[in-house]
């Protein structure tokens, strides 16, 4: 009884073994802690807003309304998806004339709709793509900044 004790022992440590072993030497051996995910070429950090341009930025809320209602970036505007249209009307003259960075937020970290109201705006306006980015993080990262 002891010898087979002993034999799983062993055989549960050289499989360890060779395991870490094989870890350590593998030359694309995935992260054991969290690794951020490198910027997008369409994104950018709040640290980078902040060292930039000072926070001087149009903020483009990609939320819906009730979420935007409840919180959100102060002097930031509403542009999401589902209203795209009609939100998009009435700040026309404010985009148009516009000449600070824009930066597009949304609710969470792989929050899709900020690139696509980016997507629109650039279509529906002429905008230089390098002054309309996505908040990495979207409001949550701006709301632990805070």
């Amino acid at each position: 009884m002891k010898t087979a004790l002993y034999q799983a022992l062993l055989l549960v440590l050289l499989a360890s073994a060779a395991g870490a072993a094989a870890f350590w030497l593998h030359p694309r051996a995935p992260a054991l802690y969290l690794v951020e995910e490198p910027l997008q070429p369409d994104e950018i950090t709040l640290k980078d807003v902040t060292q930039r341009w000072k926070g001087d930025v149009l903020w483009l809320d990609a939320r819906p309304k009730d979420q935007f209602a409840a919180d959100h970036i102060p002097g930031a505007r509403p542009l999401n998806e589902q209203s795209f249209d009609e939100q998009l009307f009435d700040m026309l003259d404010l985009l148009q004339t516009n000449t600070k960075p824009i930066i597009i937020y949304c609710g969470g970290q792989k929050c899709e709709a900020s690139r696509h109201v980016r997507e629109k705006l650039l279509n529906t306006i002429r905008i230089p793509k390098e002054e309309c980015l996505v908040l990495k993080g979207g409001f949550p990262a701006w709301q632990k900044a805070q």
